[in-house]
């Protein structure tokens, strides 16, 4: 069921989630963004049909599922999703996981940074507790520093965080102009993009847990095989930006300093 066409007005979010066998925490979620006014778009990539059934029980004017036909990864459902969500006529998506992950009290803070700079990409910059496995916080580090030489500058100050607002416009332009990875890979190389682009960003510090027996869908070796095939990809895509980079991060020193 596709949601009721966005108001209008100049800033009209929604929110994404999307969902892979997260049946036990998808309706307080959902629950959680209704309460702060939230239409949701949410992505079933391929997921078993106890989770399919929780689903079937959400779809309301305002909440529409968009099923994928089997799993292709993250980055394939939450592009399935942008798209949606562009279609009805919304202005920006807030991407949450549906596992519980992201702290959606949140998300006034989210929709009040995206509506002071439309054109932004608002970022969650992780706050972890003691719940966070070691390997991954340190592992995003390696990631950090390799995004800084991608976009030279320390704009973004966390690509892999999944708690964030996307300006529509220039995300589908995006995704028009060159297909985004399918999976763990998306969050990261779809920002580094989109600073190449000349989209702004806005980092908010925001607290992430890992529920206890949460389910992770990370695998560590091939989904860090394909961040670090990302990132080669994306240094070498740096290089013939270098230019314009530089020059783009010279006129904002100057007009900060003016």
């Amino acid at each position: 069921m596709p949601l009721a066409p966005a108001p209008a007005g100049a800033f009209r979010p929604c929110a994404l989630i999307p969902i892979y066998n997260h049946k036990d925490t998808i309706t307080a979620t959902v629950a959680a963004l209704h309460a702060h006014g939230l239409p949701v778009v949410i992505v079933d990539d391929g997921s078993n049909d106890a989770t399919r059934a929780v689903l079937g029980g959400l779809v309301a004017p305002d909440v529409q599922v968009i099923r994928l036909a089997r799993n292709g990864g993250k980055g394939r459902a939450i592009t399935a999703g942008l798209i949606a969500a562009r279609d009805a006529d919304f202005t920006h998506a807030l991407q949450i996981d549906a596992d519980g992950q992201h702290d959606v009290a949140d998300v006034p803070r989210f929709l009040a940074e995206g509506c002071a700079d439309t054109t932004a990409l608002v970022c969650g910059q992780p706050i972890y507790d003691r719940s966070v496995p070691r390997a991954r916080l340190y592992g995003r580090y390696v990631t950090h520093v390799f995004v800084w030489l991608e976009t030279l500058s320390f704009m973004l100050r966390d690509s892999m965080c999944g708690y964030r607002l996307y300006p529509l416009e220039a995300t589908c332009a995006e995704i028009d102009r060159a297909p985004l990875p399918a999976r763990m890979d998306f969050d990261t190389e779809v920002a580094v993009r989109l600073i190449w682009r000349g989209v702004p960003v806005r980092n908010l510090p925001t607290r992430v847990i890992y529920p206890e027996n949460g389910l992770s869908h990370f695998h560590m070796l091939h989904d860090n095989l394909r961040i670090s095939a990302m990132h080669t990809r994306l240094l070498l895509g740096m290089l013939p930006r270098a230019p314009g980079l530089l020059w783009r991060k010279r006129k904002r020193s100057v007009a900060c300093a003016v």
